[in-house]
């Protein structure tokens, strides 16, 4: 009978361990899926629509509001580099588009 509570027990301490150890595999992935996202080509359909370049100073369009760019957009998820706009691409933080919208 004292087989159960060592197995109860050591149970315990690695379901502890396991559950301890998920923030860390969250972490490793996310940095992971940062690390995989390509940079947006700028001979891309929806990138050539929007008007997007790598650098902000470098837009002719007259939508282009001066200070706007890529970093301070409601779109751009700092984390990843990643636009919500072109998914499964990263974006430059200087770059910008016409979908540019100030971050709240």
């Amino acid at each position: 009978m004292s087989a159960k509570p060592t197995n109860r027990r050591r149970f315990l301490v690695q379901s502890a361990v396991a559950l301890s150890s998920v923030p860390l595999v969250a972490e490793l992935l996310r940095q992971n899926a940062h690390a995989a996202l390509p940079m947006l080509p700028l001979d891309n359909a929806q990138a050539k629509a929007l008007q997007y370049v790598e650098d902000a100073k470098e837009t002719t369009s007259p939508a282009f509001k001066e200070g706007s760019n890529c970093a301070n957009c409601q779109l751009f998820v700092a984390d990843t580099g990643a636009c919500n706009i072109f998914p499964g691409f990263a974006v430059t933080p200087e770059g910008w588009c016409a979908a540019w919208a100030l971050k709240q």
